[in-house]
């Protein structure tokens, strides 16, 4: 069985993924900082929206590629997961922001609508009731 909903949105993490270091990267070389933030609050910003990516989607992929497996998914599960690549990309654009902003807050809402939606589905697959 090809997951493709799954690989096609594990390939969108990696580009995001990518694009979220090289931003850091870029920083770093700027800000001639090797190791940690160097103080550098837009630095620790930057590195804190890559973890905040890092710690929410792979438990995303992994419960639409569960879904995806059980035969349930279909186009929804494509569009769940592409709203919430959408989202991930506007939350390291609001954390380069010090104040409280639309971005940050509504990459954050996706994120977690998200993880929220896909585990009831997921527990709802899982008893036979979808």
């Amino acid at each position: 069985m090809i997951l493709q909903t799954t690989l096609s949105l594990a390939a969108a993490a990696a580009v995001i993924n990518l694009w979220l270091m090289t931003r850091i990267a870029r920083l770093r070389v700027g800000s001639k900082v090797l190791h940690g933030d160097g103080g550098n609050p837009l630095l620790a910003q930057r590195m804190r929206a890559q973890l905040n990516f890092i710690e929410n989607t792979p438990l995303v992929l992994i419960l639409i590629a569960g879904i995806e497996m059980t035969g349930k998914g279909g186009a929804w599960l494509a569009i769940v997961g592409a709203v919430y690549m959408l989202g991930r990309v506007l939350h390291p654009l609001g954390m380069d922001r010090t104040d409280a902003n639309v971005l940050r807050g509504g990459g954050i809402l996706i994120t977690m609508l998200t993880l929220l939606g896909l585990s009831v589905m997921a527990v709802l697959i899982a008893l036979g009731r979808f």
